[in-house]
């Protein structure tokens, strides 16, 4: 490589850590600005095209539900009336959705409170949903025929959303909908993470989970994974990341590279990460551009060692770090335990029993990682400083990912539920 494009390389992996603003999020900015809001979270229930809105700490109880496919008659008349977007369709319903169709991947409240803007696998779209009325606000339809992963900007203005049969991801106005950039992304992009001073989005494609090839040296077939950083401006590629340099470099060749689920360090030095089959996580330094850390958590003895068993290639699948930056939550999905890291030694903490864990997120006070079990339809509170449970709350069918956000501050469900 030339040395001034090895310069420019470096210069970017400083700029995307020296340029980090104070903390910001969608929720604490929507909160700052407008005091009669609630904050909540969103637990969006795929496999019955819900979302349960339950309070965002403490005991977690519920507030609302939302059916987020309202329009489900004019969508399946759609998809009944074109073959390709039936193949599809029932594609999804047959690998990923293990049987049951997608609907809820995603979600983001509006900085106002007054909607949610969700991903639909199935329906290939994102749309906004009136927390009122329960009717559509707008509908974007996505590239290809899915929709995956989204992320919110800092200010809560903006979504971006994977494509991920068309390796693009699409950034939207969150309160129109119109779309205001989009980049190109390695193949079946997946988790998406905007910077906290909003100047750069992270991208991570996963390749091609569903095949049955899951042997490490099968493992050139699932496509070309990689992490696309791109300025959140322009929308311009600013740096590519391969993992799959990085782990040969210290010896992981037999290592998937298809980065999963990713959590930043508060100063945003640091990236954690989850890869394909792997039960446990990395430790990524964004300015020396190298993997520095491997921590490996336990196995379940339970849980099958046929990778082909394991769903979308996952071994574990969802993490998230306490706001301090000290603890790290990780969700075994495959081994059905999440369990509390410490940050500085890797130490786990107590094995938490849970169903197909399916994500890690933070409560609003901080004080809990909650992670949603997949297959027991709940999702569970783990106190950050203990490792232990605190609570489980029951919710719709096959909750995936869960987000912090905001209601209006009477709101307890739409008119008429």
């Amino acid at each position: 490589m030339p040395a001034s494009r090895t310069r420019h390389l470096c210069s970017v992996a400083a700029a995307l850590v020296l340029t980090v603003a104070g903390p910001a999020t969608a929720a604490s900015a929507a909160s700052s600005a407008a005091p009669d809001l609630r904050e909540v979270l969103f637990v969006g229930n795929n496999w019955d095209g819900t979302a349960d809105v339950i309070k965002s700490s403490g005991d977690f109880a519920k507030v609302g539900r939302i059916n987020v496919i309202p329009d489900k008659d004019q969508r399946m008349a759609e998809i009944n009336a074109d073959p390709i977007k039936w193949i599809y369709f029932m594609a999804i319903r047959n690998s990923v959705g293990e049987g049951h169709d997608q609907f809820a991947d995603d979600m983001y409240s509006t900085p106002d409170g007054k909607s949610v803007v969700v991903s639909r696998p199935s329906y290939a779209d994102v749309v906004s949903i009136d927390l009122a009325t329960n009717k559509v606000n707008w509908r974007f339809p996505v590239s290809g025929y899915r929709a995956d992963h989204m992320a919110v900007s800092p200010d809560g203005t903006r979504v971006a959303v994977s494509a991920s049969t068309a390796n693009t991801v699409h950034v939207l106005d969150i309160n129109t909908g119109k779309q205001l950039g989009s980049f190109a992304t390695g193949d079946k992009p997946h988790e998406n993470i905007f910077t906290k001073d909003g100047k750069y989005i992270w991208n991570m494609a996963i390749g091609d989970v569903n095949t049955a090839l899951d042997d490490p040296a099968w493992d050139w077939t699932k496509g070309d994974r990689h992490i696309t950083v791109v300025d959140a401006t322009t929308y311009k590629q600013v740096k590519v990341i391969d993992m799959r340099q990085r782990l040969d470099a210290i010896g992981l060749k037999d290592f998937s590279d298809a980065v999963r689920p990713a959590v930043f360090s508060p100063d945003e030095s640091k990236l954690y990460f989850q890869v394909s089959f792997f039960n446990g996580f990395l430790e990524y330094d964004v300015a020396a551009d190298k993997i520095t850390r491997v921590k490996t958590l336990p196995k379940n003895p339970a849980t099958s060692e046929d990778r082909t068993t394991w769903v979308n290639d996952s071994r574990h699948h969802g993490i998230s770090m306490s706001p301090d930056g000290t603890k790290l939550c990780v969700a075994g999905t495959m081994d059905d335990y999440a369990t509390v890291v410490d940050r500085a030694t890797l130490q786990e903490g107590p094995l938490v029993t849970t169903s197909k864990p399916y994500w890690a997120t933070v409560s609003g006070d901080g004080k809990d990682c909650i992670v949603s079990e997949s297959g027991a339809d709940q999702v569970t509170a783990i106190d950050f400083a203990t490792g232990k449970k605190v609570t489980s709350i029951p919710v719709g069918d096959h909750p995936q990912r869960v987000r912090l956000g905001h209601v209006q501050a009477d709101w307890t469900g739409p008119s008429g539920s």
